[in-house]
């Protein structure tokens, strides 16, 4: 039966404040010049940090399309997770494939509570339902946004996934910046955008009661539509700007980034202290994966994992699980879970096999991984059983992923489609035509549950899963190179109802 445009129904459960990177197309477009800051230390913890950079330096783009073995079927099974005490230490357990890290750094969040915060209450003492909109509460869908970055502009379209308007376009730094990941608040209310080029992240509000009269004029100065693109740090929807200490140079800029949803208000019927996690590459080899307060970008932690091994790019892609724990994948070689859940945080470090690829990362519903490979095929990993199966008949070179109850879906290169695959079953049920096709690119699933393709050359396709053949097909200027949760879809399909 087609969808409508009732949403589903959330029910306001209380949620604990959970903790929390492209080798890129040869296709993309990033020979321009970048300005960066050079730094060894990452921002001080506590402090929000918001800076232009000043220096500048060249990146090209490399072609990481290899020639990597092609697989149709594959199980491995890798043995227990080996955990050691020392501070940021590695240890190697009887499989090389699986280590854990353990990190001795204070966890603090600015209201003094613990890393993993505390439930949502109300202060009458019973829970409220109540319909905070953007996809959120118990009644029909207010509002959902998907937010498509520009690579060649610079720039971040907002587009009602209801209307199919483009309602807004934002800069994402001073220039030069090739953006290409965005990452979804739980409840839509925000948007980080990580500039790969540059090294920086930048943070915009959705809802004008969210956004900040900077200038004291009595209202907020924001872009109104698509043609209205407000010069940088002008536009007053622009939260907080964050330049990270990378190691400089076009691969090893931030790219994988999820939200944590915060801890339900049921008073303010909201989510308060949602938190963000993002990767890039240090100086000396190591990455950097810091969780930054969502609302203020306070910088809150940062976990050093030495001799990161993404194939020379910074983490690639990042999605939640149910336990509200990171995970982030490399382009290839490794993925990593950062444990939360834990006192001190633990990094549990996993090496898939050659032939297992995550040019496009995510995790369903039942806190399982996906990763879709550029050359290779798409391929889920078991949490608990610690074990790989790669889907029969996927043979392609595959970008973004993303995951609903009942499906996955892959942006497919060579052939151009969208592939559909049956979560439960691990088997490939379609694959569908899009007309036009040019380089399909990015995933995501709104808050209605319609699935959304970003073409890589200027559109978008909107998908209900129920008659894929009736897409609906919108312009967006601009490159398009993404992978991310675009409109916050990943994170809802983990929460609770």
């Amino acid at each position: 039966m087609q969808k409508t445009s009732i949403g589903k129904c959330w029910l306001a459960l209380p949620l604990a404040v959970g903790l929390a990177a492209c080798g890129d197309s040869g296709s993309a477009n990033s020979t321009g010049t970048a300005g960066m800051t050079q730094s060894t230390d990452d921002p001080t913890v506590g402090t929000t940090v918001s800076t232009v950079p000043t220096t500048t330096a060249t990146a090209t783009d490399p072609d990481t399309q290899g020639s990597d073995s092609i697989g149709e079927t594959t199980t491995t099974s890798t043995t227990s997770p080996t955990t050691t005490i020392s501070p940021t230490s590695t240890s190697t357990g009887p499989d090389p494939s699986t280590t854990t890290t353990t990190t001795a750094t204070t966890t603090t969040t600015t209201d003094g509570t613990t890393t993993d915060g505390t439930t949502g209450t109300s202060t009458t003492g019973n829970p409220v339902m109540c319909e905070p909109g953007d996809g959120m509460g118990m009644g029909p869908i207010e509002k959902s946004f998907i937010w498509i970055p520009s690579q060649d502009l610079s720039d971040v379209a907002k587009v009602n996934t209801q209307t199919l308007v483009e309602v807004a376009r934002y800069r994402t730094g001073p220039g030069g910046n090739s953006p290409s990941r965005t990452a979804v608040s739980a409840d839509g209310r925000f948007v980080v955008v990580n500039n790969r080029e540059t090294g920086n992240s930048s943070m915009f509000a959705a809802n004008l009661e969210d956004c900040v009269d900077k200038n004291g004029n009595g209202m907020i100065d924001t872009s109104q539509n698509k043609n209205d693109v407000r010069p940088w740090m002008a536009d007053e929807c622009l939260r907080w700007h964050i330049q990270w200490p990378f190691a400089g140079g076009f691969s090893n800029g931030p790219r994988g980034v999820t939200w944590t949803p915060g801890t339900w208000d049921y008073d303010l019927c909201k989510y308060v202290n949602p938190k963000v996690w993002l990767g890039y590459n240090a100086p000396g080899g190591a990455a950097h994966f810091v969780r930054v307060d969502g609302e203020t970008g306070t910088v809150e932690e940062t976990i050093n994992v030495p001799n990161w091994n993404g194939q020379g790019y910074a983490p690639y892609g990042g999605a939640l699980d149910p336990e509200f724990r990171p995970w982030f994948g490399g382009l290839r070689g490794e993925f990593l879970r950062i444990n939360t859940d834990q006192n001190p945080i633990t990094v549990t470090r996993w090496t898939a096999p050659f032939n297992i690829q995550s040019y496009g990362f995510t995790v369903d519903g039942d806190g399982n991984p996906w990763f879709a490979g550029c050359s290779g095929p798409v391929s889920t990993f078991d949490a608990d059983t610690e074990q790989y199966t790669s889907v029969p008949g996927t043979n392609a070179c595959y970008r973004g992923i993303t995951a609903d109850k009942d499906h996955v879906w892959v942006a497919s290169n060579g052939p151009c489609a969208l592939t559909q695959i049956d979560r439960a079953t691990k088997t490939l049920v379609a694959n569908h035509n899009t007309n036009p096709c040019s380089t399909a690119i990015g995933l995501s699933v709104d808050a209605e549950d319609f699935v959304w393709l970003v073409d890589q050359e200027g559109w978008a396709w909107k998908i209900d899963p129920d008659n894929v053949a009736g897409m609906q097909q919108v312009q967006v200027p601009g490159s398009h190179y993404v992978y991310s949760d675009m409109t916050g879809g990943q994170l809802l399909s983990i929460l609770p109802m």
